[in-house]
């Protein structure tokens, strides 16, 4: 198949950028355009049948048994008491196969079933990932965060057959099982049994390793994310076997600039989406190897010295994390492998990338995108970083600024941040919010899908973002986006941490607010000398009718289970919506 032998040769250049380079020569980064041109020929060709297990993972399995020994492992996992587990591409496709005749054989689930996997960073969580691929099984992904009543919904929503969690969430579990008639069966990933569990871990050693991997089209359904919205309760994104598969290709070489001898490690908990971008698809269609910190708890101290200890090359993590991280003292540590760092989930603030380039002496790198989507915008490898810039569309992307009726706005004009859709869908777009159609129809305005957010972009083709299409204040006709307040307040020393929401003002209609998280230096000082202080810092930082007319000093923000400031609880508090 001629459209077939195209793709597998795209990925084969991907996986092995050697023969890109050094048998054409290393083009310059001027020409890196030319590299997108050349992967995106891979979105025309994509073959009717994919699969990630059989089609990426099982080729480097195939390529270690052939001789052609990868520099790291596949997969690499580390805890606080210093037990490791490290699998080969070899090992991670037997254990798989194992797993997946767990949940067919064992558990009786088919082709098309939905499990619920709701674990922290344990080894399992990765197996299973390659299990449900395997087996056609779509996988959900879910928090350790969860409440009882958050499992309930999900899996009431999902309508799964199984779930998997650990002997923590168990009982939350056993609370609701009344109420989920549909569910075939539980997994309980523990040492100790659990009555009315089956228990991975024993399974896994009894269970056998023969299983072929079932043939999978493109457009299968492969994952399900649930995301919160402006409104109502979390919708389920449904995103397909080449969506991720492939579609992470592109941003895990010339974003994450990941090749067969990195070893990236992304802090992303498990229910987030970016475990799936950069602890997954970015990682291994690299030939990367995935390294994992179980890390219950975020703490700086325990990132820093993670970096120093292990030889990772590449790190993702969180703005909120390199805020942490940069009011921690680097200083006595060493970071001699790092050599690539990026970011994503939310805007990264100007000051902290140049905090960090002035403690470890490298760049952070940004991405944007969303659970609907995979890359959208990236600071790719080579090209020149505009500080608080999501950098460029990434392809096969074609991203625009549009207005509320789906025209393309001219240059430096704030509108809607979009994706073109028409003539042609994007393959690595989420297929829909499952069960609701019609906020999939609602997504799509014109010839463009809609992310919600409001940005500009500028002459270049760097898009500049402005902040959620709910989160911008309008004041005396004035359009304020947070983004812009929340960068420049925490320039200023005594500013930890801030959150930028609207006001309800009798004059004005709203205002700006800052709720703000002092540095523990500044927590005795006068809070009216220091309101005005900030207001005034704001004002030469910014244009002048952008500061914060109202101060409240917090001890914390309120933020989701992934570390982003919500803002909008800060806001309904305001307007007296709680």
């Amino acid at each position: 198949n001629k459209s077939l032998m195209s793709f597998i040769g795209c990925l084969w250049i991907l996986r092995s950028p050697c023969r890109l380079f050094h048998g054409c020569s290393r083009l310059l980064t001027s020409q890196i355009i030319s590299y997108y041109d050349a992967i995106n020929q891979c979105k025309k060709e994509r073959p009717e049948y994919f699969n990630f297990a059989s089609d990426v993972l099982d080729e480097w399995s195939r390529l270690e048994k052939d001789g052609k020994q990868l520099a790291n492992p596949a997969f690499w996992w580390v805890n606080d008491e210093g037990e490791e587990v490290k699998w080969s591409f070899e090992e991670l496709g037997f254990l798989s196969r194992k797993a997946a005749n767990v949940l067919s054989e064992v558990c009786g689930l088919q082709r098309g079933d939905r499990v619920k996997v709701v674990l922290p960073r344990v080894p399992e969580w990765w197996l299973l990932n390659i299990a449900c691929m395997r087996t056609g099984i779509v996988f959900i992904p879910g928090t350790s965060q969860l409440t009882a009543k958050d499992i309930l919904y999900r899996l009431q929503a999902s309508k799964a057959k199984c779930i998997i969690t650990n002997d923590t969430l168990a009982p939350a579990v056993e609370s609701v099982m009344r109420e989920c008639q549909f569910l075939k069966s539980k997994l309980i990933v523990a040492k100790g049994s659990r009555d009315g569990w089956l228990n991975l871990k024993e399974l896994l050693a009894v269970t056998s390793a023969d299983h072929k991997c079932v043939k999978t089209k493109s457009h299968d359904p492969m994952l399900i994310y649930f995301t919160s919205g402006s409104t109502g309760f979390p919708k389920m994104v449904v995103h397909s076997h080449s969506s991720y598969g492939i579609g992470f290709a592109t941003s895990g070489r010339y974003w994450m600039n990941l090749t067969p001898s990195d070893i990236m490690w992304n802090t992303s908990d498990t229910g987030w989406v970016k475990s799936a971008w950069s602890s997954v698809f970015a990682p291994w269609i690299c030939g990367s190897c995935v390294f994992v910190h179980n890390m219950p708890q975020f703490k700086s101290s325990l990132i820093a010295e993670t970096l120093s200890r292990y030889p990772i090359t590449v790190f993702c993590t969180a703005p909120t994390a390199y805020r942490m991280l940069v009011q921690h003292d680097l200083s006595s540590y060493k970071f001699m492998s790092l050599k690539h760092c990026v970011s994503g989930g939310e805007p990264l603030n100007p000051e902290v990338m140049a905090k960090w380039k002035t403690q470890t002496g490298l760049d952070i790198y940004e991405g944007y995108g969303q659970t609907e989507t995979v890359t959208i915008c990236a600071n790719m490898k080579g090209m020149k970083i505009k500080p608080g810039s999501l950098g460029k569309a990434v392809p096969p992307y074609d991203v625009q600024i549009i207005d509320d009726h789906g025209a393309i706005l001219p240059v430096g004009k704030e509108g809607n941040i979009a994706v073109r859709v028409q003539p042609t869908r994007p393959f690595c777009l989420f297929s829909e919010y499952l069960g609701n159609s019609e906020k999939t129809a609602a997504s799509v305005c014109g010839n463009f899908y809609v992310t919600g957010d409001r940005g500009i972009m500028d002459e270049e083709g760097y898009v500049w973002f402005v902040g959620r299409a709910d989160d911008i204040i309008n004041s005396s006709g004035y359009r304020i986006g947070p983004f812009e307040v929340e960068s420049a307040l925490i320039q200023h020393p005594a500013v930890s941490e801030s959150a930028v929401v609207s006001s309800p003002d009798p004059i004005r209609g709203e205002v700006v607010k800052a709720f703000i998280v002092l540095a523990p230096a500044f927590i005795s000082h006068d809070p009216e000398k220091l309101t005005c202080e900030l207001q005034q810092h704001v004002k030469k930082l910014t244009a002048p009718y952008k500061y914060p007319r109202k101060v409240e000093f917090v001890q914390d923000l309120p933020k989701t289970a992934t570390g982003k400031i919500q803002r909008k609880v800060l806001r309904n508090k305001e307007w007296g919506r709680v």
